[in-house]
């Protein structure tokens, strides 16, 4: 076996840092493509394999190799509680797009149009996957590959299309924009072939995505509450997708 510290530094300029356990749980079980894996303590982290993920422990134990905490801390500029880190090869962009292009789609496309905080845009990634969406896309400036939006989206980035697209290169299919002068999503059912887009933290819907929109609709929220946590508002939006629309398995 080759030294894992030169195996990290040569994938690391183009790879995906996974930080932490579950990070590194997440994407494999989604099947991402792992070359180098590391923990300060194989025999723990084997352990947490088998109490919280036994379906991909044989592979974790194929792949970790132990590292010194020196070490480890060289490879990972915020050490995980875990002891963990991992890189992962970067979905294609054309596979990402041919993802989000295919038709008919079983469930909605997330965008999140000029997005600020990473961390949100992180946690949003994390909902889409959880709720099965066919992806999520950024328009604007923000990298959803970006290692703290990664960081935030817990590994999930391997179970969903994650892009940045322009507003004009938007996957096909109505596109509800979340706006507060719309109408009550309450009133709505949402196709599984709809755009769910969702502005920015302070500004809003950009002006180029609000004018595009088929439909814009509002969530419920008491009066003088001036928003939502953009993660919330999508979290909000894609239950009411999945309570209104065709039953769907786990």
């Amino acid at each position: 076996m080759s030294d894992p510290l030169s195996r990290w530094r040569a994938h690391a300029d183009t790879a995906v840092l996974l930080d932490g356990f579950h990070a590194l749980k997440h994407a494999l079980r989604f099947g991402a493509e792992v070359p180098v894996a590391v923990t300060t303590d194989r025999r723990a982290a084997l352990a947490l394999a088998e109490e919280l993920a036994g379906d991909v422990r044989d592979t974790l134990d194929a792949l970790l190799v132990e590292v010194s905490g020196q070490e480890y801390a060289s490879l990972v500029p915020r050490p995980h509680p875990t002891g963990v880190a991992a890189l992962a090869v970067r979905p294609s962009r054309e596979d990402n797009l041919r993802a989000l292009a295919r038709t008919p789609r079983t469930a909605p496309v997330v965008v999140l149009d000029n997005p600020r905080n990473l961390g949100n845009a992180g946690a949003v990634i994390r909902l889409a996957a959880g709720f099965g969406a066919t992806g999520v896309v950024t328009t604007g400036t923000l990298d959803p590959w970006h290692p703290t939006v990664v960081r935030g989206g817990a590994g999930l980035h391997f179970a969903t299309a994650v892009e940045h697209l322009g507003t004009d290169e938007l996957p096909a299919g109505p596109l509800f924009a979340l706006d507060p002068e719309g109408e009550d999503i309450r009133g709505t059912s949402l196709p599984d072939d709809a755009v769910l887009a969702f502005g920015s933290e302070r500004s809003g819907l950009s002006p180029e995505l609000r004018s595009r929109a088929d439909h814009l609709l509002r969530l419920p929220m008491r009066p003088q509450v001036s928003s939502y946590n953009l993660a919330t508002s999508v979290a909000m939006t894609l239950y009411h997708w999945s309570a209104t629309g065709t039953v769907r398995g786990a």
